[in-house]
């Protein structure tokens, strides 16, 4: 399958957050259902591409379509800022790396992931970092592929009372 990766475009934010959205809640991925607070803020992704490098994965459509079908995507943060929540500094994130159910096991979250690698790399930072839930077990196969190893000393819990956050990272010098 042909993949595409590129920043997302304004007129996609919205389907881009819904998809977000779609894929955790569908995914039991949050704690407190259609309730969770943090349901907002996945749907959010235009204020996402304010402050952070919004990837979207797409199928290349035919020539005389421009957009493509919205396959996945994934937040960059390459300088800090309000959605970097572990990376220090000389180190990127990505957060909210998601898959469209139908598009699962053709390679779109290692595309993704790939393109941030690269992403941190061109900005010279010293070490890609992401927290992920416990249960995301795919996501955990595709990261420890990809060479990123657990960094327990940095999990965290964004509220307290819930589970911890586990951490991965990987040197990129």
């Amino acid at each position: 399958m042909d993949i595409a990766i590129r920043a997302a475009r304004p007129e996609e934010l919205a389907a881009v957050g819904e998809l977000t959205a779609r894929v955790y809640l569908d995914g039991g991925l949050l704690d407190f259902g259609e309730d969770d607070p943090y349901l907002a803020v996945l749907r959010d992704a235009r204020g996402r591409a304010e402050h952070a490098e919004v990837l979207v994965a797409v199928e290349p459509s035919r020539p005389e379509h421009a957009g493509g079908e919205l396959l996945g995507t994934v937040t960059f943060v390459g300088r800090g800022g309000r959605y970097a929540d572990i990376a220090e500094p000389g180190e990127g994130e990505f957060r909210m790396l998601v898959v469209h159910p139908a598009a699962r096991g053709r390679g779109v979250g290692e595309a993704l992931v790939r393109e941030c690698l690269e992403r941190a790399r061109a900005l010279g930072l010293r070490r890609l970092v992401l927290s992920s839930q416990d249960r995301m077990y795919a996501a955990h196969r595709l990261y420890e592929r990809l060479g990123f190893v657990r960094t327990p000393e940095r999990d965290w819990s964004p509220v307290p009372g819930l589970p911890a956050l586990l951490t991965f990272g990987l040197s990129l010098t």
